[in-house]
């Protein structure tokens, strides 16, 4: 049974802990995640997210706002870094033709620069 969704919006600010904490569970130690100084010498300026840090924060929202629902895939692009300390703004749209296909696309708060777009499927019950 589908019910009719509106968009999710919500924030989140990540820290350099998440960073150091999600590198030590998914065992990306990538110095541009975890070495500030390391970091400050690269074209970013300081440590970055892990883009699956990233995509782990949407796949909550979509098991807070759609609990009864399967996540069967998804298609992602991180075109912008995200930074621990700045606010990030996470959008999870269902698409007009199809709800069960989610939009979804996380922005920096300060500038708006996408930093992932994609898009997921979702299956099940989404009342």
């Amino acid at each position: 049974m589908t019910a009719t969704i509106s968009a999710i919006e919500e924030s989140w600010v990540p820290t350099q802990q998440d960073f150091d904490d999600f590198a030590r569970l998914s065992g990306d130690d990538n110095p541009i995640h975890v070495d500030p100084a390391f970091s400050a010498s690269t074209r970013f300026g300081r440590t970055v997210s892990h883009g699956m840090l990233l995509y782990s924060r949407v796949y909550g929202l979509l098991r807070k706002h759609w609990p009864g629902t399967s996540h069967d895939m998804q298609s992602l692009m991180f075109p912008n870094p995200s930074y621990a300390g700045e606010e990030l703004v996470f959008r999870l749209n269902p698409a007009a033709d199809n709800p069960n296909r989610i939009r979804v696309e996380v922005t920096r708060k300060a500038d708006g620069l996408v930093t992932l777009s994609g898009e997921c499927l979702i299956s099940g019950d989404m009342q």
